[in-house]
């Protein structure tokens, strides 16, 4: 899988820019309002009715045109976010650096983008417009028409729109083409565009994965290069990329392209390193946690970042856990010493919320306690709210190379068994562990503490 994707990389066919209108008329696309939101249309015909342009834009019709599903109808419009609010009662504006308008219909959100222009544009107005001295654009919100709106957007092949006034295409940049030839290219100087905006970089690894697309030789050359400019995105943005390039259920090709782009160092560093020193089974855990994750997707079972960040982590905390052990560190000590540190040293790169961060803790943490299976002890895991997730991460690392003398199959059994079987299981559990010490009486005091 790695060779196949290293070698769409690098046999991306060159093309020249184009720069010209070009409209596809309904007979000639297989684009149809049927497959489209009735929720989007909604908005399509009302601004188009109150005398404004509008027109779905971006991955609806690239998806649409190839044939698949999109997840998310987007709208580009000549009406500004305040003219698209006094048109919907169920209308509210986001966002300061790009200023939208999103128009709820009970779960569905329809984004709605005013056309923007180039910054050049702006006449110096720092309310409307921002770069920052590397080039990275800050604020973004100069407004203009439909053909400077699509030269601005990244890949020719998101810059296609589809109006209802006449169902026919409108491609600025060549993305028909590109779409044909199955082709991501970057409109105008890949450098210049990846410094307005180095999360582009990111897109173009998620993309070329989840399309199965070529990059072009021009788009993918300077990412290398490029790519500690990400060091410059808040961690907040970059955890929001990484569960969009994850969960989309084209993760492990997506890893591949992001290691041979050298990206993925600048989204998780203490696991690249791990990877580029040989470590015996970091890259084999990373590799199928994603591609179980993709597995779990593409049958509509649930995924958690939590587990997904557990998977990642794991080897540099598991590294540092085995040396705070051989320091002398009880070992649920040295798992949260391990762990909190792992978790620091990440956040200065992506996010990761409490939400996640937590269950995530709780995983590692049973890790220690699921090959204690006395007694009682094996019901009371399996009763631990994190049990299951916990019991996949041991099949997860056994199927990685670890070994973990079995647990991974005692618990099997153990959950599949009867009771007798249960019984038979636990008190097998004193092979290999050691015969138990008889309790010592504790001596208490009543010292206050």
């Amino acid at each position: 899988m790695l060779k196949k994707f290293i070698g769409m990389i690098r046999s991306g066919t060159k093309s020249p820019q184009r720069f010209s209108l070009n409209i596809i008329p309904r007979d000639q696309h297989n684009v149809s309002r049927k497959q489209i939101s009735p929720n989007a249309l909604k908005v399509l015909y009302r601004l188009n009715s109150a005398g404004y342009e509008a027109f779905l834009v971006g991955g609806g019709v690239r998806d649409l045109l190839l044939g698949e599903h999109p997840k998310d109808f987007d709208i580009a419009t000549n009406a500004t976010p305040e003219q698209v609010r006094a048109q919907f009662n169920n209308c509210r504006l986001i966002g300061r650096r790009f200023r939208l308008a999103h128009v709820r219909f009970g779960r569905e959100i329809i984004e709605v983008a005013t056309f923007r222009a180039s910054h050049q544009k702006a006449d110096d107005d720092a309310h409307s417009a921002a770069t920052s001295d590397s080039g990275q654009i800050l604020r973004d919100n100069v407004y203009g028409n439909q053909e400077e709106d699509a030269l601005r957007r990244d890949f020719t092949v998101n810059a296609l729109y589809y109006g209802v006034k006449d169902f026919g295409i409108y491609d600025y940049a060549g993305g028909i083409q590109d779409l044909e030839n199955r082709l991501l290219r970057l409109i105008g100087d890949p450098e210049t565009r990846y410094r307005e905006d180095p999360v582009r970089m990111l897109r173009a690894a998620r993309f070329a994965a989840k399309l199965d697309f070529n990059i072009e030789d021009k788009t993918a050359a300077p990412i290398p290069r490029l790519a500690q400019l990400l060091l410059n995105i808040p961690p907040a943005r970059l955890f929001e990329e990484v569960l969009k390039l994850f969960l989309s259920g084209k993760a492990e090709p997506t890893f591949a392209i992001l290691r041979e782009l050298d990206l993925f160092k600048f989204l998780f560093p203490s696991t690249d390193q791990l990877i580029n020193e040989g470590h015996p089974y970091a890259q084999k855990l990373v590799v199928q946690a994603l591609t179980n994750t993709d597995q779990r997707i593409n049958a509509d079972k649930p995924v958690t970042p939590a587990f997904l960040f557990a998977a990642l982590l794991w080897p540099a905390t598991q590294q540092l856990l085995l040396r705070y052990l051989e320091d002398g560190i009880p070992p649920i000590p040295a798992l949260h010493k391990a762990s909190q540190k792992v978790i620091d040293s990440q956040v200065k790169h992506t996010a990761l919320p409490k939400r996640f961060s937590q269950p995530m803790k709780e995983i590692w943490e049973l890790q220690l306690r699921l090959p204690r299976r006395r007694g009682k002890s094996a019901q009371t895991l399996a009763e631990h709210p994190r049990f299951r997730a916990a019991y996949d991460f041991v099949l997860l690392r056994e199927a990685s190379g670890e070994d973990l003398q079995g647990l991974g199959k005692w618990w099997t059994e153990f959950q599949e068994g009867d009771e007798k079987t249960r019984q038979k299981l636990q008190q097998g559990q004193g092979q290999g562990e050691g015969k138990r010490r008889p309790r010592r009486r504790r001596r208490y005091n009543n010292k206050p503490r």
